[in-house]
């Protein structure tokens, strides 16, 4: 594991990261620990997956980048600007885009409108309210629609689209939301592999437009296929961050080996 502390070092620190964390530990009651000291730091324009066995620690690490947990020790900072107090997180909210494996979606509106909805942060409160945005809102969306391959589909109600086209509609709305990141908590855990290669793909497009995206995983093939990077977690501790292209098979017998039980 020698070279992969090595290369887990010289990620952590990354002039120009858009996302970074710095030493996150969380603990629960009574005795464990679901992070330990962990650090990571994201680009613009790179794919990052989270991989590790159940009970690693991925949940817990994007709850504390998503803001939504406070981590015991470290920090979280987007664009430089630290989030662990509440007010600051909601100061970059705009800038990140959550996708979860729910969809999260308005089910009784159509894609369009949910992906309107990525506009929140940016528009007049009353056009949110009477749902009037503006034309070239309008066109934001469909032009995001149309990246995720669901041009036709705008006008369809949510709740009459596919578990993989709903996923799409929220990287639509990501796009729209125009974010720096996108955090995607294992966004295609629920999904037929057709579909989920299909949300990937969507996921890549957001990345070349330079997009951050960082996304937990449970499928190992999906990671070493669609990212550009790996960062993997067991008992709570990152045990490797390398190049999708660098992960092999011993590296990932290393990584699901029978670890301690640290929760996620």
């Amino acid at each position: 594991m020698a070279a992969a502390q090595t290369r887990i070092a010289a990620t952590v620190v990354s002039d120009g990261a858009v996302i970074s964390a710095t030493g996150l530990t969380k603990r629960y009651p009574p005795d464990v620990t679901a992070l330990a000291g962990v650090s990571l730091a994201v680009r613009p324009g790179e794919f990052v997956a989270v991989l590790g066995p159940s009970g690693a620690g991925k949940t817990t690490l994007f709850r504390c980048l998503t803001g939504l947990t406070p981590p015991d020790d470290g920090s979280v900072s987007i664009d430089g600007r630290e989030i662990r107090r509440r007010h600051v997180f909601r100061g970059t909210r705009s800038d990140v885009a959550l996708i979860f494996q729910q969809f999260n979606l308005i089910r009784r509106l159509t894609a369009i409108e949910n992906v309107l909805v990525g506009r929140l942060a940016r528009v007049a409160t009353w056009r949110v309210l009477v749902r009037r945005f503006a034309r070239a809102d309008r066109q934001l969306a469909l032009r995001c629609l149309d990246t995720v391959g669901l041009l036709d589909r705008a006008y369809t109600r949510a709740d009459q689209l596919s578990g993989g086209q709903q996923q799409r509609v929220a990287i639509a709305r990501a796009l729209a939301q125009d974010a720096t990141v996108i955090l995607a908590d294992e966004p295609v855990a629920s999904l037929d592999p057709e579909s989920a290669a299909t949300v990937l793909e969507c996921l890549r497009a957001a990345v070349a437009a330079g997009v951050a995206v960082v996304a937990s995983l449970h499928q190992v093939e999906f990671a070493r296929a669609y990212a550009d990077r790996i960062v993997a977690l067991r008992a709570g501790r990152i045990v490797e961050d390398a190049p999708a292209a660098q992960i092999d098979e011993r590296t990932l017998e290393l990584i699901y080996s029978k670890n301690g039980g640290a929760q996620a």
